[in-house]
This record gives structure tokens, C-alpha cells and sequence, in this order.
């Protein structure tokens, strides 16, 4: 038997396909107000909630415009656009094996929540379009705008865990696929940390923050719970 209770996905790259179009959206919205970042730079700063991303992309390309105003300004055209896109595109899809995973691991009895650092809004818009809601294929989800610090704080596991009535954290899984999941894992002191190379990170990146796993394929991962 498992000694796991809780696996904790994150969402765009690890769960949900993303072929670029957080990382376009991101530098459109710079764009729009007169930042040009570099798409290398927008990656190193995914998983990150995206107000947090904006202000670091800020400080490192303007820092002299990186106050309070603009980064709202940027990070309410990037919600627009992605919400836009989540809501229109029909690319929206589960990565391979997302769903079986999901409904194994919950065969099992263990809990199933995501965690991500989009809004609740944005995040809400992907679970319309695949339909996965809390109580369906999933147990919850958080999103960045509900605690008060994003990852690679452990709010928002924290969080999942309290609502879930998780308290070893032994107990819990996480899986992800960029430096921030890898140590919000960390930081919480989930008892699996688990890299995945389906979204911003290679594995040779993601290993550069020491998972105890990386995996190339949600196929993987019951082996590893097991």
C-alpha cells in the first residue's frame, strides 16, 4: 500500500498541454506596454504566479518602470489574453495520460488536486474547456491569487492539504514541471518531488533543483507513488 495520500499537479506543461502560448501571452503583454523580453528569460520564469513573474521580468529589463501600476497593468492584459485564448482555442487539451492517472491514482484512494500559478480566473477557464471540476476528475484546486504567496512558497499546498484534511506532508506528492514546483515541493516538505519535461524545463534543467524524480511521461508516475 502507498504511503501517499495527496498528489499535487501543477497545470499548464505538466497536466494541461501548452504548445508556447503562455510564454506568447506573456510577451505580448510586455509588449504592449513597451517591454521587450526575451522568450529564454519568459521560460525561467514559468511556474511562478504571474504577477511575481512580471515584476522579476521587470526588474531585469526595466527595472526603472517596475512599480506597482505597470506590473497590474501588464499582468491584467496577460489574464485578458489567456483567458481569451483558454476560452476560444481548441488546442486545450489533457496531456497524454493526465486523465488515466488521475482516475488510477483515485481508484487507489488518493486525493487528486492542482495547484498553478495563473489566477483563479484563468484557472477556471481551462477546467470549463476540459471540464475537470472538483468532485469530477479532480478533489480541488488552488491558484495563485488565492494565498498569500505564490511558489515557491508552500501556500498554496498548505492550503490544499488544510481543506483536504492532509497533515503529514510525508504523505504528499508533487509533480511539476519548471524550478518553482520542484521547490514549492521542497518547501512544503512533500514527502515525493517529481519533475516532469512535458512543459517549460528539460530534464537537465529541472534536475539542476534536485527532484527526487524526473519523468518524461505522466505514465511514470504510478510506478513511482507505488
Amino acid at each position: 500500500m502507498s504511503k501517499f495520500k495527496l498528489v499535487v499537479f501543477d497545470m499548464a506543461g505538466t497536466t494541461v498541454s501548452d504548445k508556447g502560448n503562455v510564454a506568447d501571452s506573456f510577451i505580448e503583454a510586455c509588449r504592449s506596454f513597451g517591454v521587450a523580453v526575451e522568450e529564454s528569460e519568459v521560460k525561467k520564469v514559468m511556474g511562478w504566479r504571474k504577477i511575481d513573474a512580471i515584476r522579476i521580468l521587470l526588474e531585469k529589463y526595466k527595472p526603472e518602470w517596475a512599480n506597482d501600476e505597470m506590473i497590474n497593468n501588464i499582468h491584467e492584459k496577460f489574464i485578458r489574453t489567456m483567458v481569451s485564448f483558454y476560452e476560444q482555442s481548441q488546442d486545450i487539451k489533457p496531456l497524454p495520460f493526465a486523465e488515466e492517472v488521475f482516475e488510477s491514482l483515485r481508484e487507489r484512494g488518493l486525493k487528486i488536486a492542482l495547484n498553478t500559478g495563473f489566477t483563479q480566473e484563468i484557472a477556471q477557464s481551462i477546467l470549463n474547456k476540459l471540464d475537470w471540476h472538483p468532485g469530477g476528475k479532480i478533489d480541488m484546486i488552488v491558484a495563485s491569487d488565492e494565498v498569500a504567496e505564490g511558489r515557491p512558497a508552500p501556500d498554496m499546498i498548505n492550503k490544499i492539504m488544510q481543506a483536504l484534511s492532509i497533515t503529514d506532508t510525508n504523505s504528499v506528492v508533487k509533480v511539476g514541471d519548471t524550478e518553482v514546483d520542484i521547490l514549492e515541493g521542497r518547501n512544503t516538505g512533500c514527502g515525493l518531488v517529481v519533475g516532469i519535461t512535458t512543459g517549460a524545463y528539460t530534464g537537465a534543467q529541472l534536475l539542476e533543483y534536485k527532484p527526487d524524480h524526473v519523468i518524461d511521461s505522466l505514465s511514470e508516475l504510478s510506478t513511482l507513488i507505488s
